[in-house]
């Protein structure tokens, strides 16, 4: 009864009435006890006689009174099992109306099941699997080479969205106004597509972007190039598609694949080697 009077997932009521019978385990009147922790004598009587009538259990809620249930357990599951392993004729998805239709239960009672079970049939979430055989060691050497990075290295997230539509309208909206909502045209005219390019640091949450009208690698140098201008120190590109090098003096490495290869969760050898002898290097490996 200690337990449940201080434990913090206890309720407000069960906890008062442990409260209740602890101090009239002192000897207290009803009056006194009602009067120390605030409730009213006839409260204090209530609780101390159910607790002497049945211990425990007595300082429990009874049942409240109203109707019995009309949904039996056994519908409650026949509706969850048609709503996970089932779909309606000439629908992707079952809707409240139309599973209280084939249940013949009402759309609140439909509701509050799905509710009840967290289920939602309009939502979809979509996944996808790689088949790459090396997916498990790349994902663990970016992801440490994000938590560890070497030293004095900054460490930015790059990737790029091409085929960015700019749209216009094909006439100007008209403003909303009393008892009339904002009115705009159906048709739209297309002003070509843009690519941008951004880089995220991993550690400030700062991001380096830039807008090109193709997507070229032209247009991706361009991109390094301003990297190279914002940020002093050495830097550290992870993207798994490619690998490029670019030192200091501008001169670009042949793109490669490493040659030495790390075991899981550690560090490329190479890439610690490299950045040692060029402090300057603007690196994209392909393992990273």
């Amino acid at each position: 009864m200690l337990r449940w009077s201080r434990r913090a997932t206890s309720s407000q009521a069960l906890a008062l009435r442990c409260r209740i019978v602890l101090v009239c385990a002192d000897g207290g009147s009803n009056t006194a006890v009602g009067a120390e922790l605030g409730v009213h004598p006839v409260t204090v009587a209530k609780w101390r006689k159910r607790f002497a009538a049945d211990r425990l259990q007595g300082l429990s809620d009874e049942p409240r009174p109203g109707p019995p249930r009309t949904v039996s357990d056994e519908k409650v599951e026949e509706v969850v099992v048609r709503t996970l392993e089932t779909t309606p004729k000439n629908a992707t998805h079952w809707s409240t109306r139309e599973m209280a239709a084939a249940s013949g239960l009402s759309q609140s009672t439909i509701s509050r099941i799905w509710r009840t079970f967290g289920l939602k049939p309009h939502l979809v979430d979509t996944f996808k699997l790689s088949k790459d055989p090396q997916f498990i060691e790349k994902v663990r050497d970016v992801v440490g080479l994000y938590l560890d990075p070497p030293e004095r290295a900054i460490v930015l997230c790059v990737d790029e969205k091409s085929q960015i539509q700019a749209l216009d309208r094909s006439a100007p909206v008209l403003p909303m106004m009393p008892g009339m909502p904002e009115r705009r045209t159906h048709d739209y005219l297309r002003g070509g597509v843009t690519t941008l390019f951004a880089a995220l640091n991993a550690a400030t949450g700062e991001v380096i972007s830039s807008l090109h009208r193709r997507h070229r690698a032209v247009e991706f140098k361009k991109f390094l190039a301003k990297l190279d201008k914002e940020v002093s120190d050495q830097l550290v590109l992870a993207q798994p598609s490619r690998a490029l090098v670019r030192t200091a003096d501008g001169q670009a490495d042949t793109a490669r694949r490493p040659q030495e290869r790390p075991s899981p969760g550690e560090r490329h050898p190479g890439l610690d080697r490299r950045l040692e002898q060029r402090p300057k290097a603007l690196r994209l490996d392909e393992d990273r």
